[in-house]
């Protein structure tokens, strides 16, 4: 049975997932930026490549990070339906709604 302890959790996870999904998104691009300014002024092929991996390793990061943020999305869903059928209010159940819509709003850019 869902509670809303559950809910805060699921809440928060999925705020969490969102600043972390922003944050690799924000770190592919300075990666790029410096990536592309170490090709510009002609680099040692050995830091060039490190800093390669460095921005792919960067850009793995951000799908794996969607995939996790719809699945936290899903369950954060599930546990709202879960305590709406129950009837209980408040706060917390404001504040998921409040999430969801967030969350879906960045999984839809993200499609698009």
């Amino acid at each position: 049975m869902a509670t809303i302890r559950n809910l805060k959790i699921k809440t928060s996870t999925c705020k969490r997932i969102v600043k972390e999904l922003h944050s690799y998104e924000k770190e592919v691009e300075t990666e790029a930026a410096k990536t592309a300014e170490m090709k510009e002024r002609g680099a040692d092929p050995y830091d060039l490549k490190q800093q390669e991996n460095v921005l792919a390793e960067s850009r793995m990061m951000v799908p794996d990070c969607r995939k996790r943020l719809e699945t936290a999305l899903t369950d954060l869903k599930a546990t709202l339906a879960e305590i709406k059928e129950t009837n209980q209010e408040g706060a917390e159940v404001e504040e998921a709604e409040a999430v969801i819509t967030q969350v879906e709003t960045v999984v839809q850019t993200a499609d698009s």
